[in-house]
Formats: C-alpha cells, structure tokens, sequence
C-alpha cells in the first residue's frame, strides 16, 4: 500500500525518545506498512533492526552535515516496494486512522499529494505501546494538544514520479516543505488536507540536536540556501494552499477562498486587536482606577 521514509536524527536524549515513540508508532500501523530509514546517525540502523525496517545509510550531505531533499527522496523512491510513498519527519506520531484517510485518498484521487495539519504536544517519556496506546494518546492530546501553525507541515504522501526534479534542499532547515506543495501546485494536481480525519501528533521538542540551535535552523547559511533554492517567501506554499479536503464522512471537496479567509482574519486582527491595545490598556487603567475610586469612597 504505502512506504514510509524518513531520515532521523541521532537518537540521543529527549531527541532519540521521541524518535523512538514516532517509528514504533509507524511500525504498529495496520495494515502493515514498508518503513525506510535512512542516515548513518547514531541509533538509526540500531532502531531499523529492532523494529526490523529497512535501512539505507547512504544518503548525500552538505559541507554542514545536513541530509539533502534530492537524494533522499531518488533514493527512496528506488528502493520502495509500493507505488505510493509517504515522507514525515521521525517526532510524527502516526495512528491507524491515517492509514483509513489514505485508503480514500488513493481509491478517490491517486495522483495528489496529501497533507495534514499538526497537534503539538509534550511527550517526554518512551510511550507504552501495550493495551490501547492510541487512546492512551488521545486523551493527552485533548489535556495538552494546541494545534501546529498553517507553515508547519511534517508529511507528504505522494505516487512515485511526483517530483521528478527536487533541489538540494538541507532538511531540517526551513522552506523546502513549502516547495514540496508549491511543486505539485505548480502541476496542477491535487493537494488534499487530511486534518479533519487524521491530524499529526508532533512531539515538541528544543534544538539542541542542531549546531546553532534553532537560531541556525531559522536564519543560518542553509536555511538562507534553501530560501534561494526555493525561490523565496512568495512562492511559500502551506496548508492554506490546499486544494481539496478529506470530511469526516469520507467525501473529498474542494477548498475554497483558505488563503484569502485567513489573510483577513490576520489583516482584522492587525486593525481590531494590535493597532487598538494601547488605546484599550488606556481605557482599561482608568476604569480599573475608576472603580477603585468608587470602592474606595
């Protein structure tokens, strides 16, 4: 049906226990699933022989050590068992109801990409993947989830042949996620949101598994490479430039007026709620004073 790839960090500290909760969660989908991993990180080929996945250490990297998007994905798609692959990055937990959203997706629109929002969520502990675990989740996700920002999109499910020319993309640096809707876009194919059916469980997380940390990741020499490579902010395409969506009830639709919604929504914020705070923490302290005044007399 599907072939999961990804390439994980080195599994050391809070980093490697994520990592861990992610992949075993993949490796319990049913029906099963062909799971890559790829890299030469610490832990990686220990993970893939104890979940018995298939593991590939060779994959090209920068002057700076980061995996590159276009050799990683040729190479996936060259060992992959099944026509369909599936590329997320390895803090996503997976539950089975991903795979009921994509056995729709592939029967109704087989030539699309599919995206899914993500549910951020504190998990410090190896997760118990005995008994009911998935609703074990559930309910910590309704305690503590808050839902990931439309530029945040951590999976790309896609047919083999999708991309047939990716850039040299640094993963784990910003914007090559971005290009990989904008690409199919660009194709004038499908880009199907699967959040109301199956949201991603992200397990936050610092970065401190990065030189520089997050600062290197956000404004580093890679992430300033992948935004040429990318061809800058406005060709920045997220989960408001979907096409269609997959409802509860198992119908795809269309998508419409997403970006412009939300556009407005952020551009009435900006009138209604930025631009009036000053004058509103006014108004505020003199009717708190106002009413002091008056319990006071």
């Amino acid at each position: 049906m599907l072939t999961i790839f990804s390439i994980p960090k080195a599994f050391r500290g809070h980093i490697g226990t994520i990592q861990r909760n992610a992949i075993t969660s993949w490796s319990r989908l049913r029906p099963h699933v062909e799971i890559v991993l790829f890299g030469r990180d610490e832990g990686t080929s220990e993970m893939a022989e104890e979940l018995q996945l298939r593991h590939i250490s060779d994959v090209t990297v920068n002057e700076f050590g980061a995996p590159l998007l276009d050799d990683l994905f040729g190479k996936a798609e060259a060992v992959a068992s099944h026509p369909h692959m599936c590329y997320v990055n390895a803090d996503i937990i997976l539950r089975d109801d991903f795979l009921r959203a994509m056995e729709i997706v592939l029967r109704e629109m087989p030539k699309s990409l599919a995206v899914s929002k993500r549910i951020n969520v504190d998990i410090c502990e190896s997760l118990d993947f005995t008994g009911d675990w998935e609703a074990s989740v559930r309910r910590r996700v309704a305690e503590t989830g808050a839902d990931g920002h439309y530029t945040s999109i951590d999976i790309f499910t896609f047919p083999k042949g999708m991309y047939p020319k990716v850039p040299a993309f640094a993963i784990g640096r910003l914007w090559y996620d971005h290009w990989l809707i904008k690409a199919v876009r660009d194709q004038n194919l499908p880009v199907i949101d699967l959040s109301l059916v199956s949201p991603l469980l992200h397990q936050n997380h610092d970065y401190n598994h990065v030189p520089g940390g997050a600062d290197q990741v956000w404004r580093g020499k890679e992430a300033e490479r992948n935004h040429q490579l990318s061809g800058g902010a406005s060709n920045a395409y997220t989960m408001l430039d979907v096409t269609h969506e997959l409802m509860p009830d198992g119908r795809i639709r269309r998508v419409r007026y997403r970006k412009e919604l939300q556009l407005a929504k952020t551009a009435m914020w900006e009138v209604f709620v930025n631009r009036t705070a000053r004058v509103r923490h006014a108004l505020g302290l003199r009717k708190r004073r106002a009413t002091s005044e008056s319990r006071a007399s």
